[in-house]
């Protein structure tokens, strides 16, 4: 492996190299930015994938009940479709995107739509449907939409101050556009981290003096969810179950059902990756099948065995108050 970051370390120079300019002619005013007049929250990261921004984004969806109409835009990884979409009834993974298509299907008062273009997304957002407050889905580095609210996200066994540009490493953006973050969450902590490591993580990172550092981890349900009805983890407790994966971090959930009790055999494909029919027809042989939400609504929802266990975000110390307390300025 670090033979392997050697021979990658010049092109991750180069890489660099077009991040420091990209930016560079955002900062010097070369390339123009548009400012919206809907309040929006950016939440991001500078890393590729990893770091919870759905479940967060949802967290936001459910703490935000002083806005009647939320919208949230996001570019709809991997969808096969183009332009602006918004999410409906009969919505795919393949036509929105995974995630977005998670996020319609748990609020479907929400309007979730997708563009790879964000200015375009946001006018379109603005025009047709006149929300409150829109939440703008892995758009940190997206710098052509100036958000009124940054949440940059990293994960507790990845922090970005120690990442490399890729493909050496899995850094997408300079480390200083951290400085661009009204927040820094830590996310993916262990749940009783304490006061002195959250001190150290802190000193890493670096905040400036305007920013707040908040930790949380990964709260994962008991309960499985399925098509037809749902089953409850401790009834397999002790059984070998299968487990499919299509996300960048599938150890937690892992690391998760090993502590109820369950033996898994785990089959890991890409982030992202759409189940074919072939590969749907040979899980049908198994007896019970555990996934992700987001890998759920791939293809996997096709299987009756096939079941999915939600997760969320939980703050640790007072993060929640913090966060709420950092969003009461957003105009409204």
């Amino acid at each position: 492996m670090q033979l392997l970051r050697k021979i990658l370390w010049p092109f991750s120079l180069l890489y660099g190299l077009g991040v420091l300019l990209r930016n560079l002619s955002y900062d010097l005013g070369w390339r123009s930015v548009k400012i919206f007049r809907t309040p929006t929250i950016c939440v991001g990261n500078l890393s590729l994938g990893g770091t919870g921004k759905t479940p967060m984004i949802e967290w936001l969806i459910r703490h935000l009940s002083n806005y009647d109409q939320i919208a949230v835009l996001s570019r709809g990884y991997k969808r096969e479709s183009s332009g602006f979409i918004v999410a409906g009834e009969r919505s795919t993974a393949l036509e929105v995107g995974d995630e977005p298509l998670q996020i319609h299907r748990k609020f479907p008062a929400v309007v979730v739509a997708v563009d790879g273009n964000r200015s375009r997304g946001m006018a379109n957002l603005e025009g047709r449907y006149h929300p409150d407050i829109i939440l703008l889905d892995d758009a940190f580095q997206h710098r052509k939409v100036k958000a009124d609210f940054y949440i940059l996200l990293t994960s507790f066994n990845k922090l970005y101050p120690t990442d490399k540009y890729i493909p050496a490493g899995t850094l997408r953006d300079a480390k200083n556009q951290a400085n661009r973050a009204n927040l820094i969450i830590v996310t993916k902590c262990p749940p009783d981290l304490d006061e002195a490591s959250m001190k150290s993580i802190g000193k890493k990172l670096n905040p400036n003096k305007d920013q707040e550092v908040l930790f949380c981890s990964l709260s994962y349900s008991n309960r499985l969810m399925g098509a037809d009805n749902e089953l409850s983890l401790d009834e397999l407790s002790d059984s070998m179950v299968t487990v499919v994966t299509g996300i960048a971090s599938p150890e937690p959930l892992l690391e998760y059902l090993s502590e109820k009790g369950l033996e898994t055999r785990h089959h890991r494909f890409r982030d992202h990756h759409h189940f074919t029919p072939a590969e749907l027809t040979h899980l049908s042989n198994e007896k019970i099948v555990i996934t992700t939400e987001k890998d759920y609504v791939r293809g996997l929802e096709e299987l009756p065995q096939a079941f999915y266990l939600e997760v969320e975000h939980r703050f640790l110390a007072d993060g929640k108050q913090r966060l709420l307390k950092g969003l009461t300025g957003l105009k409204c």
